[in-house]
């Protein structure tokens, strides 16, 4: 009689915490976030993700592979999603052609471009000067990859225009794929697909982008104006989150952040994994804070217009925002 009375209590505060626990779900707000890509590139926010930071904050984050900047600020745009994570450039130019309730950054993750530069010679002993007369597949015209990639050319005394072809009309998601199946002689790719193509023998990584071209604001996270202004506890919370994953990052080891974020790069195996994060953390990719500050976005805009893709220079005060980093820093 005791068991049952036992099995029966147990069996009462099992479903009493199943209540709880369902009860705590529902307190929390449900959001999405489309973000540019799905790259280790981005590790703080996977650890943010895999070590419940945000449902720490109070919300359920609901993640989108938006497969470009500008699919990622469609979706911002027409309310899909609630938070868009991309180049800043993409905001400056739905800024610059008038939009009334247009994105806002109020958080910058990454301070050097994430890519790199894959060449189909295994041999090659690589400098820039090597490119010249080359075909290589680059990244969408008005897009950060690109725009960078043409910023290093011009660093080092190279045409983009004149001195090589550019293939840009490969789908974001698909370069890796047309390098591996035999066009160009060099592809600029994020990870994993650079060392995925290392791995398969397709090629060798010879540059990194983020090195070459040193510090810029390559990604932020931004939302619409009238969304930051109604819903500032959500903003704030969400920065909070990716503070904590931003802390993590800087104060572990590669292995460690390999070991936090491999759920969410199921497909790729541990050591490649750690060698990737390994790559990107020996580079200083990652900020310690999430403040965009005023110089980045001056130096951002310097590259649109040397890249001839920038109409007029947004004022700093209307497109970032500073008050919910900071906050987050100082929690």
């Amino acid at each position: 009689m005791k068991k049952k009375i036992v099995s029966i209590l147990i069996i009462i505060a099992m479903a009493a915490s199943l209540v709880m626990a369902c009860r705590k779900d529902d307190k929390l707000t449900e959001i999405t976030l489309n973000e540019v890509a799905h790259s280790i590139f981005y590790a703080p926010m996977y650890v943010a993700f895999e070590k419940d930071y945000f449902k720490d904050e109070g919300l359920k984050v609901s993640l989108v592979n938006g497969l470009g900047a500008d699919k990622t600020m469609t979706s911002v745009l027409s309310g899909d999603a609630e938070i868009g994570f991309c180049g800043s450039e993409a905001s400056i130019y739905v800024y610059n052609q008038g939009a009334k309730d247009y994105p806002i950054n109020f958080a910058q993750l990454t301070q050097r471009a994430g890519n790199f530069l894959v060449s189909r010679n295994m041999d090659e002993d690589f400098t820039w000067s090597n490119v010249k007369a080359k075909t290589v597949i680059g990244g969408r015209v008005g897009g950060m990859p690109q725009m960078v990639f043409e910023y290093i050319l011009k660093k080092n005394g190279i045409d983009p225009k004149n001195d090589l072809t550019i293939i840009q009309n490969i789908d974001f998601g698909l370069t890796s794929q047309a390098f591996a199946s035999g066009q160009g002689d060099c592809t600029i790719e994020f990870e994993p697909q650079a060392t995925g193509l290392e791995l398969e023998g397709k090629g060798k990584v010879v540059a990194s982008l983020g090195i070459d071209s040193g510090k810029v604001p390559y990604t932020a996270f931004c939302a619409k104006k009238s969304y930051i202004e109604q819903n500032p506890e959500v903003i704030q919370g969400f920065t909070n989150a990716i503070q904590r994953g931003m802390e993590f990052v800087n104060t572990h080891s590669p292995e460690e952040i390999a070991d936090v974020i491999a759920p969410q790069f199921a497909e790729t195996k541990k050591d490649t994994l750690i060698k990737i994060v390994t790559r990107y953390y020996e580079q200083d990719t990652w900020k310690d804070n999430l403040i965009f500050e005023e110089e980045s976005l001056n130096l951002l805009q310097d590259i649109l217009a040397e890249a001839g893709e920038l109409t007029a220079r947004v004022p700093y005060e209307d497109i970032i925002i500073r008050e919910f980093a900071e906050k987050a820093l100082n929690k």
